[in-house]
């Protein structure tokens, strides 16, 4: 067996410097993707047309594999619309990263709204609270105490889909481990220096998502 395992560590710093635009690309993504998912969970629960927009879209983008949506955002849309040549790949990412997974966090939001009972809210304002005051103190809790688990895990499967970076031409955690894959012949052990690094990144996740949902999970206290 020809395994290099001194090698193998030796790469991780060397990947690690890539590490800045895997963040990035995660980050904004998580970002842009909350705030969407919101939107359409608010969808909905809306009007007729606005229920019928949010299900298509959830629809298209729950029903067809990221990398296809990546490569319509950033090779197919500038054939229609000439100004988004401009667009770079990072930001192509970025969007189509945001765009798939705010279609599953819609559902999760969703299903957090209507966990909730609305008596709660009903037996708020009757105690004299104002709405956004009984939303705050009540509702936005239990909304995310129930929506964590499911969001946390949308949060790291979108990390680890920012290697699909590598495929618009993104220099990231992936592409540094395939360009040194490729020139010392080494492969098994620069992809296995990738996941380790990806792995500990989801790992980091995983402890902060555990320690969210032990503090909501405590009692509230004024």
């Amino acid at each position: 067996m020809n395994f290099d395992l001194i090698y193998m560590f030796k790469l991780i710093p060397a990947i690690l410097h890539y590490l800045p635009i895997t963040l990035l690309i995660s980050g904004a993504s998580i970002i842009v993707a909350t705030l969407l998912g919101l939107l359409l969970a608010l969808m909905l629960r809306g009007v007729k047309p606005l229920r019928a927009i949010a299900k298509l879209y959830i629809s298209f983008f729950r029903g067809t594999p990221v990398l296809v949506q990546l490569l319509i955002i950033y090779f197919g849309l500038p054939q229609l619309f000439p100004v988004l040549n401009s667009v770079g790949p990072v930001y192509a990412v970025i969007a189509g990263l945001s765009f798939n997974t705010a279609a599953y966090l819609a559902e999760i939001f969703r299903a957090g709204i209507d966990s909730v009972d609305r008596g709660q809210i009903e037996a708020a304002l009757a105690s004299g609270l104002s709405l956004p005051i009984a939303c705050w103190r009540i509702l936005l809790p239990q909304i995310c105490r129930n929506a964590i688990p499911a969001t946390g895990n949308m949060y790291i499967g979108l990390i680890k889909n920012s290697s699909l970076a590598f495929t618009l031409g993104v220099t990231e955690l992936l592409s540094a481990g395939k360009l040194e894959a490729t020139a010392s012949l080494k492969f098994f052990e620069a992809y296995t220096a990738v996941a380790l690094v990806y792995w500990g990144l989801t790992f980091l996740l995983s402890l902060l998502q555990r320690q969210l949902e032990t503090h909501l999970g405590k009692p509230y206290q004024q």
